[in-house]
């Protein structure tokens, strides 16, 4: 590896459950280096985990994040509908207060977690109206797996971070109790909408710890292949292109970095999440395909380890918010600040 967090774990295994945003990222990136699905997989239950962190009681922290300390249980995270990703605002499972309940009825799809989790943070639509904006028309809900009526549908093959259960789950009639819902009604966007300041730099440090083992292995493998008489990194057309994935991994653990540290001293760091994701999952996408092009042929075989990096590196531009919805709140936010300023 290009450099190893060494010096860090002897803190990050003494933070304990203390550990901040900062910290899981370090976590984050080691294990993305391995393999991006089996960081996915606990990376989408810290996700789920986010909005009861954010947004819970106490009696809903200590019974559903306490399960998750007691038990080897995971959690999942379910906003993302068939036809409804980026555009959260169009997302059409719905609830109906009825007493002291609310009936749940709808469908999620591309759920991380979806046919493994304990339960669900679930963001439906509560607000009927049409014209009701959607800081006040959803909620958000913790729903258990075992509960009637939640039905999770068949494991996804996807083209990569094949280790990670993804799936669509059914709720039919499900009945959640109105100790489940998350501060009150209407506030579910808001809150879904909060934890990806926290969640979206560890997706950042994954994308990361992905380019990081592209280059390790395109460095690797330019050494050990010749051509025309000598290792194929001896060729400035390759040696730059070692350079250039070189930069890209150090520009992006800096910009993650920042993006935690903010979060973790209480600084508002929307801007720079979006900013170290977008630019990470990017930056992990062009590693990967110039570690596949180091290789030649080669990388093109199930055989060599980098064909899978290009697989998986594909949905980091795609999951916690596209590139583009990166681009649009970054942009957002620079013009609300400058309004503002002026």
């Amino acid at each position: 590896m290009y450099w190893h967090h060494d010096s860090y774990w002897g803190h990050v295994l003494r933070s304990g459950m203390d550990m901040g945003v900062f910290d899981g990222c370090l976590v984050a990136e080691e294990l993305a280096y391995g393999c991006t699905g089996i960081m996915t997989a606990m990376e989408a239950s810290g996700l789920g985990q986010t909005p009861i962190i954010i947004a819970g009681n106490k009696e809903q922290q200590k019974k559903y994040l306490g399960r998750l300390i007691d038990e080897p249980l995971v959690a999942a995270y379910g906003v993302t509908e068939p036809g409804a990703g980026s555009d959260v605002a169009g997302i059409k499972t719905r609830a109906e207060k009825k007493g002291d309940e609310w009936i749940l009825n709808g469908q999620k799809m591309w759920i991380t977690n979806g046919g493994v989790a304990n339960w669900y943070f679930v963001l439906a639509r509560t607000n009927p109206d049409p014209k009701c904006p959607a800081s006040k028309a959803f909620t958000g809900f913790i729903v258990e797996r075992e509960w009637p009526g939640v039905t999770p549908g068949r494991k996804e093959q996807n083209m990569g971070q094949r280790a990670s259960d993804t799936r669509g789950i059914t709720f039919e009639d499900v009945r959640i109790p109105k100790e489940n819902v998350l501060i009150g009604e209407g506030a579910g966007f808001k809150i879904a909408m909060g934890a990806f300041d926290k969640t979206r730099p560890p997706v950042a440090a994954g994308a990361t710890g992905l380019a990081q083992r592209a280059l390790h292995e395109a460095t690797k493998y330019s050494l050990e292949r010749k051509t025309f008489g000598v290792p194929i990194a001896r060729h400035q057309a390759v040696a730059f292109m070692l350079a250039d994935m070189a930069i890209g991994v150090e520009t992006a653990r800096i910009a993650w970095q920042r993006a935690a540290w903010m979060v973790d001293h209480g600084q508002k760091n929307t801007v720079m999440a979006s900013v170290a994701k977008c630019h990470a999952s990017e930056i992990a996408n062009k590693a990967a395909t110039d570690a596949v092009q180091v290789f030649g042929g080669n990388g093109f075989n199930t055989e060599y380890p980098v064909e899978k990096l290009m697989r998986d590196a594909k949905i980091y531009q795609i999951y916690e918010g596209t590139s583009q919805i990166q681009r649009l709140i970054i942009s957002r936010e620079i013009l609300t600040a400058a309004t503002q300023t002026n």
